[in-house]
């Protein structure tokens, strides 16, 4: 049992710095590998589809590489009731690293598939396992790694530090966006299908190596130790959290709506909609792309440090405000040409990075430590699977079927409501204490996060 007394004191500021950016190295780099597995087979999508789903109608191939794309992220909740629960159950640490391990060892293993062209339907429906793999564990990625720097950070800066976490995933878009940059400009398409689609994945396989070293040597988080240390750790978190938290669970999902519709209609869709749509180049639409990520990774932190100033309620509701008004003027005014397309772009990209510094660190505010990776891997990956994975594929059949390329807007707006709706119905979490009453057991004293979450 904890005691007062047994409560360590303070660190010294500087030691509280290094463990800030060892907790933020630990999470966000699993993030990034992740995003730039996904980055990189976004923006390959036409060459996958010429070498794994060969047909003589171009946009049938693209349709089937995004019905896998969207087939993955429909696995994730899965992977969420599987990894949510035991992270609340055994701690962050260890989840954190297996997910990284499976996800590197599938992206490596597409990486070495063959082609339809080698082995037939076989390159296809071992495609689409390995993407059911990696979306299994991608599943319990952000609750881990969410739950991880919420737990880590201090209380006064909670929000500077979570939004790392997206910038772990800008980075992972960026690396990206730039490696397809640097493929469709230094390679003809013929090298692109026979050779250069691949290297994406090679890279991304050691990265993950790296990863999983960095989390194997981290301990788990304050809070959860505390839980540990008074015998608070619940059997059964899926069941408290369906049992307890249902409303938690919704406001959370509206938050996280808000984000991953935005997220890939800019930093994914958005290339494909310039080439097909717009007319623009592959080489100017994956620039774009690089900039609203270079921007995003300068934004999203500072974001994230305001929102411990002013609190989360003011940036993410004036996010939201901003995309349901601007949204459908912007795709407006990327059909006025290329400097419009890169004015709207940039727009809805510190829009974005606005709704990013802030929605992770709040909806981990929302939750109670004893089910906090559940709700979080939870409300995550339903409204990823829901709303995330499906923004390609459904920009594509609508604008197909309507003929307006204005469609994106109008979508956009709709999960502007969703995520206003959420906040308005939140509290102000800025500052507040992660651990709760509810979540030790009567006989447990102060938990060992108190006094250190009040560390600058």
């Amino acid at each position: 049992m904890t005691t007062p007394e047994e409560t360590p004191r303070d660190p010294a500021p500087a030691t509280d710095v290094v463990a800030l950016r060892r907790s933020v190295a630990a999470g966000a780099v699993g993030v990034f590998v992740h995003w730039f597995d996904w980055a990189a087979y976004a923006y390959l999508a036409g060459t996958v589809a010429t070498v794994f789903f060969p047909a003589e109608d171009s946009t049938t191939g693209l349709l089937a590489v995004f019905g896998v794309f969207a087939v993955s992220f429909g696995i994730r909740p899965v992977g969420a009731l599987v990894f949510g629960p035991l992270g609340d159950r055994i701690g962050r640490k260890r989840t954190l690293s297996l997910v990284i391990f499976m996800m590197s060892g599938a992206t490596l293993t597409i990486g070495l598939l063959p082609g339809y062209d080698t082995i037939g339907i076989a390159a296809p429906v071992l495609l689409v396992v390995l993407r059911l793999v990696q979306g299994f564990a991608a599943g319990g990625e952000f609750g881990s790694a969410a739950s991880f720097l919420a737990e880590s950070a201090p209380r006064r800066r909670r929000g500077f530090g979570v939004s790392w976490l997206e910038v772990g995933s800008l980075l992972g878009f960026l690396a990206g966006s730039f490696v397809f940059l640097l493929l469709s400009t230094g390679l003809d398409d013929t090298q692109l299908t026979a050779w250069g689609w691949r290297i994406p994945f090679l890279v991304a396989a050691p990265l993950g190596i790296i990863g999983f070293v960095i989390r194997n040597k981290i301990e788990d988080t304050p809070e959860y130790r505390a839980l540990e240390a008074g015998g608070a750790v619940p059997s059964s978190p899926a069941r408290e959290l369906f049992r307890s938290h249902r409303r938690e669970l919704l406001q959370a999902a509206g938050l996280m709506a808000a984000m991953h519709v935005p997220f890939y209609a800019v930093l994914t869709y958005l290339v494909t909609y310039e080439t097909d749509h717009l007319g623009h180049s592959a080489d100017s639409a994956a620039l774009l792309s690089t900039v609203i990520s270079l921007l995003g990774l300068v934004l999203v932190p500072l974001f994230g440090a305001l929102s411990d100033r002013v609190g989360r309620k003011p940036v993410f509701v004036g996010a939201t405000v901003a995309l349901l008004v601007l949204s459908t003027p912007a795709f407006w005014l990327m059909r006025t040409g290329l400097a419009g397309t890169w004015v709207a772009g940039l727009l809805l990209g510190v829009i974005l990075a606005a709704i990013l510094g802030t929605y992770a660190v709040w909806s981990a505010e929302v939750f109670p430590t004893r089910t906090r990776q559940s709700g979080l891997s939870v409300a995550y990956n339903i409204t990823a699977a829901l709303f995330a994975g499906t923004v390609p594929y459904l920009m594509t059949v609508l604008i197909s079927a309507t003929g307006s390329t204005l469609v994106p807007g109008p979508y956009l707006m709709v999960f502007a409501v969703g995520g206003l709706v959420a906040a308005l119905s939140l509290k102000e979490t800025a500052g507040s204490a992660l651990l709760r009453p509810e979540d030790v057991t009567e006989d447990l004293a102060e938990p060992t996060t108190e006094p250190s979450a009040e560390r600058v």
